[in-house]
């Protein structure tokens, strides 16, 4: 748990419909539909401090929630209060559910689903409000209640630190005053720096710059030491720092230069051949498709029945919903086939893309290729019909090949196989397996494949 208090003027109309569009959007995006970050407003005067948040029993505790006038147990709130119902599925399987209190054990809220409408209900004139965020993780509520506490106090109100004590270690400690500076520092030097942008800045021009974008600077000889501001948690490496030099500085002081190399544009070879082998699946009745390379772990690991091993997961994702790299391109096939059923069968989609895994042996630990996937749903797709359409699609792009048997959670045992060229795997086509249409509540079978084609320009 993280809180503050916000302090100095009651808020109005725009203020308290942008408090509400803040705790909505942030919760939703970097809080994961509150499944890992809420947050509440009460009004800091009528509070018996200090505040506890406790784990009660759903069907023994009760207090009247926001916008009703008749108190309900814990447990009745998730299945009859509109936000319950909305947000009762992160709570549901628990035994006891959190439970904010006063000092007088009058109800607050009980996180993440709903306010009390007692401490909960905040209206235009109030003032001193106490601003608390419950979640899973110490960094992501770190990182958000700063957010929050810097957008207050852009808006002229003073921020009040709240001290938190925890019964166990949190990684910064049992006690916690928040705001809490928690950022580490990034480092580079003024050599790369001018190196990257092509300049030739001072240091005194880098720290400028670095201080208009918020950033804290401690500059020795070469070294450059950056902290990052409390509402950023983007800086991974010296680059980032650059860019926001760059940034600081403004696209008008970098001055136009001519070109001093001489090149002409043209397709790559893989960019010809891909193109080559687009034209082949439309000319066998599929039609194109385009997708996001980046995707949630529900539809590229969990629907998928794969291990999340496999598949390249972002450090610092701001939202659920593109927190992975996609290993497959099939994923994201079967996400377009779900949203299908109405529309005439056969379906046959297609993409040419590229997608990305994890490689020990790669000097940055992963390696990116260029795929093709394709999906046919029909009431008599089959594994006679992915064969047939992999042996054309290879023999017009002058491959041969032979296939061995596979087993990928993914495809329906003995219902699949993989794509050897060269003696080098190649890819895989089969009937999808039952579990993984059911868990994208696809109705019609289906058969799908993926082809490296990296491999096969590889002659």
């Amino acid at each position: 748990m993280t809180a503050f208090v916000i302090s100095g003027k009651p808020i109005d109309e725009p203020m308290l419909l942008d408090i509400i569009q803040t705790q909505e959007k942030l919760c939703w995006n970097f809080g994961r539909k509150r499944r890992s970050i809420s947050m509440g407003i009460y009004r800091s005067a009528n509070i018996e401090w200090p505040v506890y948040y406790k784990a009660i029993d759903p069907d023994t505790t009760s207090f009247v929630p926001l916008a009703f006038e008749e108190k309900m147990t814990c447990r009745s709130i998730l299945s009859e209060h509109p936000k319950g119902k909305e947000y009762g599925w992160i709570l549901k399987d628990a035994k006891k559910y959190p439970l904010l209190i006063d000092a007088k054990d009058e109800v607050m809220s009980m996180a993440p689903i709903i306010n009390s409408a007692t401490l909960g209900a905040v209206k235009v004139g109030d003032a001193n409000l106490l601003v608390e965020m419950t979640g899973t993780d110490m960094p992501s509520l770190l990182l958000a209640t700063s957010i929050v506490a810097c957008d207050f106090a852009d808006a002229g109100y003073e921020i009040l630190p709240c001290r938190i004590e925890h019964p166990y270690e949190t990684g910064f400690g049992k006690t916690v005053t928040t705001p809490f500076y928690f950022q580490q520092p990034t480092k580079t030097t003024a050599s790369a720096v001018n190196k990257l942008l092509g300049s030739a800045l001072s240091a005194d021009g880098i720290r400028e710059a670095l201080e208009r974008m918020g950033c804290g600077v401690t500059i020795s000889g070469d070294d450059i030491t950056v902290l990052p501001p409390e509402y950023r948690n983007d800086f991974l490496h010296e680059t980032d720092i650059i860019e926001d030099v760059m940034i600081g500085k403004e696209i008008s002081f970098f001055k136009s230069e001519t070109p001093k190399s001489f090149t002409i544009g043209r397709l790559s070879p893989l960019t010809v051949f891909s193109r080559k082998a687009k034209n082949l699946m439309i000319g066998m009745g599929y039609q194109e498709m385009i997708f996001n390379y980046l995707g949630s772990g529900k539809d590229f690991i969990t629907r998928m029945n794969i291990d999340a091993g496999g598949v390249i997961e972002i450090s610092n994702p701001m939202t659920e919903n593109y927190q992975y790299v996609r290993s497959s391109i099939i994923p994201c096939l079967l996400g377009a086939e779900a949203q299908s059923g109405n529309a005439v069968y056969p379906h046959r989609i297609f993409e040419i893309g590229k997608i990305a895994f994890p490689a020990k042996e790669e000097v940055t630990g992963t390696l990116t290729r260029q795929s093709l996937g394709f999906l046919t749903a029909s009431s008599d797709a089959n594994f006679n019909e992915a064969a047939s359409q992999v042996a054309n699609l290879l023999y017009y792009l002058n491959h041969e090949y032979v296939v061995e048997e596979t087993d990928d959670p993914r495809f329906i045992t003995g219902r699949q196989a993989a794509v050897l060229v060269n003696g080098r795997r190649a890819g895989i086509f089969g009937e999808l397996h039952p579990q993984v249409l059911e868990n994208w509540t696809i109705t019609t079978p289906c058969v799908a494949g993926e082809i490296d084609l990296e491999i096969l320009l590889e002659k």
